[in-house]
Formats: C-alpha cells, sequence, structure tokens
C-alpha cells in the first residue's frame, strides 16, 4: 500500500521500516561501535550525479536567477532543485540554509507520490535526503531544530519508495550508530549499508568495508572488506580522506592472500556491472 503525503509529515512514518532483502556476505554480530565518519549535508554521488546533465553548477547572472525563481514558483521541481542547492551552497546567492530547506520541501510536497520511474524521481529522493540531513543537525536561529527521527523518516521514505542509495547510507548510519542499540537496530543498519553498497555507494562501500576489514561489529572478512574500500577509494571526493585513509591503513595490514582475493573479488564485481 502505498503512503500518502498526508501520511508522511504528519510523522506517521515513527515505525522502523522494515529492512530490505539482501544482505552481504556474512551474519551481523553485536559488539563494539564501529567509527561512523559524518558526510556531507548535500546530496551524494549517487542520485545527484545523474542531475549534472540537467542542472548546470555555474552561478546565474541576474535573467538566468530569476527565470529559475519563476519557474520554481510555478512549480518546476528541477528549478526547485537548482534554487535549493544554490541557497545551501552560497552558488550565485547569500547562503540561505532556511530558503533551501523551503524550496527541498516544495519538491518533496508535491512529488512525494510521483513513480520511482518519473524522470524527476532523482531529483524528488534527494531533496527527501537533504530535508533529512537539514532534520538531523537543525538550522541554527530558525524553526528547523535537531529532530532525528524525522530525519528518520525522511531517509527511510526516500531509501524505500524510491530506491535512493544516498538515503540508504544515511538510515543505515542512524541505526547502526544514533538511532539505538538494540539488535534490530543493527539488522536494520547493516542491510541497508549492504544495499547502498551494493547499489555503489562510495560511502557506504568505504563504511561497509571498514567494519567488514577490522572485524567492527560483523565477523572479519578482510579481502572482502578491502573489496570495498577499494571500490570506495576509486570513487572518493578529493576531500573524503578518511576513505583513501582507510583504504591504507587496510592494504597495509592485509596478507598478501588477503589482496590476491580482493583483487579476484574486484574483477567479479567490475564484470558483473558489465554484464
Amino acid at each position: 500500500m502505498r503512503i500518502s503525503r498526508r501520511a508522511i509529515f504528519a510523522l506517521i512514518l515513527a515505525a522502523p521500516v522494515a529492512a530490505p532483502g539482501f544482505a552481504f556476505d556474512g551474519a551481523p554480530a553485536a559488539s563494539q561501535d564501529a567509527t561512523i565518519p559524518v558526510v556531507s549535508a548535500q546530496p551524494g554521488a549517487g542520485a545527484a550525479a545523474a542531475l549534472k546533465k540537467v542542472i548546470a553548477p555555474a552561478a546565474p547572472d541576474t535573467t538566468s536567477l530569476t527565470s529559475l525563481q519563476y519557474a520554481a514558483e510555478g512549480g518546476h521541481p528541477v528549478a526547485q532543485w537548482k534554487l535549493g542547492r544554490m541557497y545551501a551552497d552560497g552558488d550565485g546567492v547569500a547562503q540561505d540554509d532556511l530558503r533551501a530547506f523551503e524550496y527541498f520541501s516544495r519538491i518533496a510536497n508535491a512529488h512525494a507520490e510521483d513513480s520511482p520511474s518519473a524522470p524527476q524521481a532523482a531529483i524528488v529522493a534527494n531533496a527527501f535526503v537533504a530535508l533529512g540531513r537539514y532534520y538531523l543537525n537543525g538550522i541554527p536561529n530558525s524553526k528547523v531544530k535537531s529532530d532525528p527521527e524525522r530525519a528518520r523518516e525522511m531517509f527511510s521514505y526516500a531509501a524505500s519508495y524510491f530506491g535512493n542509495a544516498d538515503a540508504q547510507y544515511d538510515l543505515a548510519r542512524l541505526y547502526l550508530h544514533g538511532a539505538g542499540t538494540s539488535r534490530d537496530d543493527f539488522r536494520y543498519g547493516a542491510r541497508w549499508l549492504g544495499l547502498a553498497a551494493q547499489k555503489g555507494q562510495h560511502q557506504a562501500q568505504a563504511l561497509l568495508g571498514q567494519m567488514l576489514f577490522n572485524g567492527d561489529q560483523l565477523p572479519r572478512q578482510a579481502a572482502r572488506g578491502l573489496m570495498w574500500l577499494t571500490l570506495a577509494r576509486d570513487s572518493a571526493a578529493p576531500d573524503e580522506t578518511w576513505i583513501k585513509e582507510s583504504y591504507n591503513k587496510a592494504i597495509a595490514k592485509a596478507s598478501e592472500d588477503d589482496r590476491a582475493m580482493a583483487l579476484q573479488m574486484l574483477e567479479h564485481w567490475v564484470q558483473g556491472r558489465r554484464d
């Protein structure tokens, strides 16, 4: 049964969303918490990369800004997303998180029930992710206060309905670190993390690889962990030093057998993505 927009924004999504059926190799094991890195406040490379051809990053002149505002007022989700990102980043306009939040909210309110296969689905999903990150941290001196439960609702909807890998990663981090300490929380987090990693979300790949290689909360699988870390390193942005550091530490500790097996797994992964 589909969830209505009214249900979403009336906070009826308080119950944990059922975890996906996929699970990475290795059963969850309860132990000490892994170090959970902090990510950027903007949607990650997963679905956002698909928007680059639609949304040019260059700062607009006055005419183009007015055109964007006109289109946004007319309900155009691409224009609303572009303006939201501009105000969030201070790109050609004064940085204003509250205005960014308002533009992302318009998208979520108007398009929550759009088909996941609709042309604008990536934009809608990323709007939910952006809202979730604002709710997670709050916006200083505004009505938007830190509300991890509301953040989880935003991530849950984008992760489950739209299948957004960035939302799945953020949701996994909440379950693994911030949403509780029960075995159910860990199981949900681990499965969302594995699903996001399988979809190519490089931050999820890095965290999963780190946990598997070190045996943090999971049975140790050094070769598989090194494989995930290698994939993440190749996709990491220059400022994501935690990914490169995790890879460097792992490759330095890995045995020759672990390295050879990781290479085989990596080749199998690449071939599977091509097929």
